[in-house]
């Protein structure tokens, strides 16, 4: 698809064919994208969005809600969320009100989105530099000369601003050139630049977005800029990392600069950004795309053995500043070796853990060699945290129930929820039964923008066309969110389709989330008999598959209700503001580069739970085995069914009935769909576990998972492939624990039909009084013994 012009977070690839024949400067020109700090032109067509600062809270605490409105009066009310999904051909949308003081009219301002991650040093005196310089380091440039989609100019390292006297800075100028800006004391300012321009940088990522264009080397570059300020001399060398000789860009090149030595500012210095026109209101700007590693500040000006040196690693050991990438990895301060500790932070999340300069395809985990980790990978859109002012607050009522929630905000034209989730007070459940909700997951599809196009979820990709790998709750979600009309409601809108059943049944439930999970482990879930997945929990934490394991060998028991689970290798950051996942191996929107699997927030290797021993199978039994989206298809009860153990589950239905074959509100019709699940032995799956029951007749819209096809073929789809189903099944743990998965996401599709009356909600609802029973669960006297 050619890349088109709108005013979008995320490109449209440009075709491989026009990527080459484009210089990369021109290719980057065509990327998509706005401009930092404004809104994106789809939500200001939405009227009003909102987020709350927290997805998880309980009775007694203080959520906040932050509110963007293109009108300049909203009302907002707290209303509980029970059916999400308006389809008519199911229940419909259903809210209850809840009465408290929140309800009421608030003044309407538009709130802007500062994209863009970068690292900001406080001003220093020894940074103030009024007289000669040098500054270096080793870069590479993904989109020089355009920042936003725009020709703009990219701060490297700055302390400049244009709205303010003095001041010097390091830049990729519009061109794409390395350059120079130096402003004096009495507001004059100067730009100088090299030549020729640099050329974009691409990461050897197969089937990247943004390939590397044919016929183009690219190449890590070595860059210095020195300047003496008695004669005006300054000096730009940019030297490619090339395997071959020849390379048009290497220059050192010479001009003179009318400039005597920079004016001291008290501007706070950045890397990968500069600080935009109006320096008074320090937002950043000029957001440079790619990596940067090692830079370095010198207050003189280097002569050439030394710059070389500096280039080898060397160089003269009084610098200024000497900023250490690979220091601090797992966390957002940025470290200086000098005497100086002019150290820094990182703005909205950059990757970290990303392969340096000196990279040598030896070491895969950053953990072994730091010093070939030395880099940090910048983006223009990078977003961990929207940083909206509060429009207003909620001190959650200590009786209210736990549910799902949202902050309901309407214009006069327009209305946006901004969900959020009321869980017990730690440690006091108030039910036997617990409803799990994947805000990993959730965040892990979170776009920020109109609905389709995929924008900051880990689905899509960054301008320059790398994977993102972070995902905040801190913004306008737009698609986590009731009300949305699809054929294929997805992750919050389809685990809506359950709490409504368990409301319709008269089921007593606790929320809790993924959050939640993580962070308190195993005492969250202990006090509850059973524990309910959503519909797609594919996003899971060491830590949560550790409190799980352990809830079930403690005889807790889980109903996995959904397909694709406990699937990516998930980590969240320190602070707890956004998840991590680095793709590899798997089925996947993109794939990350080579040396670069290794989660920067924990350590951990990421990719598939499978390659880490631990497939889904372990747990729940089954594990993810093919998806598709054209229509769902029924299941077929197998021998394990007729077990004399599995006997409460189909307890009322026809032993010769299929299963879910009605309609749905997930694609339309049956309740084997959309990614299914399936046993295997060879996985993990206990040797007592139960096929309940086999989906069949999946059309070849179902693939069989890219994990498991060694060889490529054109058998792969659900009409060949004997692998292309999903499997129902059931296991006991020891100390009377139990799972039982229903494999497919669409299952929970098909509760509500003619009115909750049908063979999916008998079954769900046999099951969950059995697993809520105090009862405990027999292990089976066929199995050898108790694992």
């Amino acid at each position: 698809m050619a890349a088109t012009r709108m005013r979008a977070c995320v490109l449209v690839p440009a075709t491989a064919l026009a990527l080459a024949a484009l210089t990369a400067a021109s290719a980057a020109a065509q990327v998509a994208q706005q401009r930092s700090t404004e809104v994106p032109e789809m939500l200001r067509e939405r009227g009003i969005v909102g987020y709350a600062d927290r997805l998880s809270v309980q009775p007694g605490e203080t959520i906040r809600f932050m509110v963007s409105s293109e009108e300049p009066e909203y009302r907002a009310d707290i209303v509980r969320l029970i059916h999400g999904d308006a389809n008519p051909n199911g229940p419909g949308f259903k809210e209850t009100l809840v009465e408290t003081p929140v309800s009421g009219d608030y003044a309407g301002r538009r709130q802007e989105l500062p994209f863009g991650s970068y690292v900001v040093v406080p001003d220093s005196p020894a940074l103030r530099l009024g007289g000669s310089f040098t500054v270096t380091a080793w870069i590479a440039p993904t989109t020089p000369g355009v920042s936003f989609g725009e020709r703009a100019a990219q701060g490297v390292v700055t302390k400049w601003s244009a709205g303010v006297a003095g001041g010097y800075g390091v830049f990729i100028d519009e061109e794409g050139r390395l350059s120079l800006r130096l402003g004096s004391a009495d507001g004059a300012a100067e730009t100088l630049h090299a030549e020729p321009p640099l050329r974009a940088w691409r990461s050897a990522i197969p089937g990247a977005a943004r390939p590397r264009p044919h016929g183009v080397p690219t190449a890590w570059y070595f860059v210095a800029v020195s300047y003496d300020a008695d004669t005006g001399r300054v000096v730009f060398v940019q030297r490619p990392q090339t395997r071959f000789p020849g390379d048009a860009t290497r220059a050192t090149v010479e001009r003179t600069a009318a400039v005597r030595g920079a004016g001291p500012n008290e501007l706070p210095l950045l890397m990968a950004a500069h600080w935009s026109g109006n320096g008074a209101a320090r937002e950043a700007d000029g957001h440079y795309n790619g990596k940067i590693d090692n830079p370095r500040v010198y207050a003189r000006p280097l002569d050439a053995a030394e710059i070389d040196a500096v280039e080898r690693g060397e160089g003269p050991d009084d610098a200024l500043a000497d900023w250490d990438f690979a220091a601090d990895i797992e966390s957002d301060i940025v470290s200086d070796r000098s005497p100086r500790g002019l150290h820094g932070r990182t703005v909205n999340a950059p990757t970290r853990a990303v392969t340096g300069h000196t990279w040598n395809a030896t070491v895969m985990d950053f953990k072994q060699a730091r010093d070939q980790y030395s880099a940090i990978y910048f983006h223009d859109d990078d977003l961990v945290d929207a940083g909206w002012d509060a429009g207003f607050e909620l001190r959650v009522p200590d009786d209210l129930a736990s549910g799902v929630y949202a902050a309901r905000l309407r214009t006069a034209d327009n209305e946006d929820y901004a969900p959020f989730f009321v869980r017990p007070r730690r440690g006091a459940a108030t039910a036997r039964i617990a409803f799990l909700v994947p805000t990993f997951s959730y965040l892990a599809y979170a776009r920020t923008g109109r609905e389709g196009e995929g924008q900051l979820s880990l689905y899509s990709t960054h301008a320059d066309g790398s994977g993102i790998t972070y995902s905040s709750a801190l913004r306008p979600i737009t698609n986590m969110r009731p009300k949305i009309t699809t054929r294929n409601p997805w992750q919050f809108m389809a685990d809506t389709h359950l709490i409504d059943w368990f409301d319709a049944k008269g089921f007593a439930v606790d929320i809790i989330t993924d959050h939640d999970l993580h962070h308190e482990g195993l005492s969250l879930v202990e006090p509850y008999n059973v524990v309910l997945t959503g519909t797609h929990p594919e996003y899971t934490s060491t830590e949560m598959l550790d409190a799980l394991e352990a809830y079930l060998s403690g005889g807790g028991r889980l109903m996995y209700m959904g397909g694709n689970g406990f699937y990516w290798i998930t980590s969240l950051d320190p602070t707890g503001r956004y998840i991590e996942v680095r793709r590899a191996h798997g089925t996947e929107a993109w794939q990350g580069a080579a040396g670069e699997h290794y989660h920067a927030t924990t350590g951990e290797f990421g990719g598939l739970w499978r390659f880490r021993g631990r497939a889904p199978q372990r747990l729940v039994g089954t594990g993810f085995t093919a998806q598709g989206f054209d229509r769902n298809s029924p299941f077929r009860r197998m021998p394990g069914s007729f077990d004399p153990r599995a006997a409460f589950i189909f307890e009322g239905l026809d032993e010769n009935a299929l299963i879910g074959e009605h309609p749905s509100l997930v694609l339309e019709v049956g309740a084997a769909g959309s990614e299914l699940d399936r046993v295997d032995y060879a996985l993990g799956s206990p040797a007592h576990t139960l096929v309940l029951a086999r989906s069949f007749g999946h059309s070849d819209a179902y693939q069989h998972v890219v994990e498991e096809v060694n060889t490529s073929d054109s058998r792969q789809g659900g009409t060949e492939n004997v692998l292309v189903y999903a499997d129902m099944a059931y296991l006991e743990y020891p100390n009377g624990g139990a799972v039982f998965s229903t494999s497919s996401i669409a299952w929970s599709g098909s509760l509500s039909y003619n009115d909750y009356d049908n063979d999916v909600s008998r079954i769900t609802e046999n099951v969950l009084r059995r697993f809520a029973a105090d009862e405990p669960i027999p292990w089976p006297g066929n199995a050898d013994a108790a694992p």
